[in-house]
Formats: structure tokens, sequence, C-alpha cells
């Protein structure tokens, strides 16, 4: 699976951006798929996932109310609109492709996603 995340960018505080991720190598329906970021120092941080049907989105709490995950599999591409920013939000944000059978709690962990993008830079000024 190979990965392709994009959209990042400068921003007003307040402001939005969606990233996108697109994917191939591997029929794109098959596997949830998840957001992280990570900001200067700071850990790796999950950020919302969804599952390969879009049966179930999960979020962070500090994502909660203003992200929001989709998916179009026609696509292949995984989308994470944000809004009302902060600068806070700024960070390097990863996409990441979830390939195990269960949609579980694990989905929250950084180490069990298999495939990982490049990342995009999204800063938010104030």
């Amino acid at each position: 699976v190979q990965l392709q995340a994009s959209g990042g960018g400068l921003v007003q505080a307040g402001g939005s951006l969606r990233l996108s991720c697109a994917a191939s190598g591997r029929t794109f329906s098959s596997y949830a798929m998840g957001w992280f970021r990570l900001a200067p120092g700071k850990e790796r941080e999950f950020v919302a996932s969804i599952s390969w049907s879009d049966s179930s989105r999960n979020y962070a709490g500090s994502a909660k109310g203003r992200f929001t995950i989709s998916r179009d599999n026609a696509k292949n591409t995984v989308y994470l609109q944000m809004n009302s920013l902060k600068p806070e939000d700024t960070a390097i944000y990863y996409c990441a492709a979830y390939l195990k059978r269960y949609y579980s709690e694990h989905i929250y962990n950084s180490a069990m996603y298999d495939y990982w993008g490049q990342g995009t830079q999204v800063t938010v000024s104030s």
C-alpha cells in the first residue's frame, strides 16, 4: 500500500483546511484508515480514524466537533476536513492504513497501523 497525503498549508486561526490521502496498491475498501499528527516537542498522536465501510468513525477529543474524517472508496481517498483551526493544531499530519481484521480499540494505537504516508505540514497562525 502506498499513501500520498496532501492539502496542508498555512492558515489563520479559525480557518479551515481539507487534507487528502490517496491510496494505491491494495483494494482500498478492504482496510481502515487513520490520521495522526506530530507536533514539535510532542509525541505522535491519534486524530481520527474510519472503518473500511465507513460504518465507524473515531476522533480524538481535540478533534471532535471540529474535524471530520471521510472516505471515497471509488477514488481510493480518505479526507480530513479541519474547521475552526487553532494554533495548537500545528503539526505534520500523517495518514495511515490499518489492515487488521477487526476495527477495535487498536485503531487509536499508531503501532498497529501497517502503512504510512509521507505527511503534510499544517501551520495555524494566531
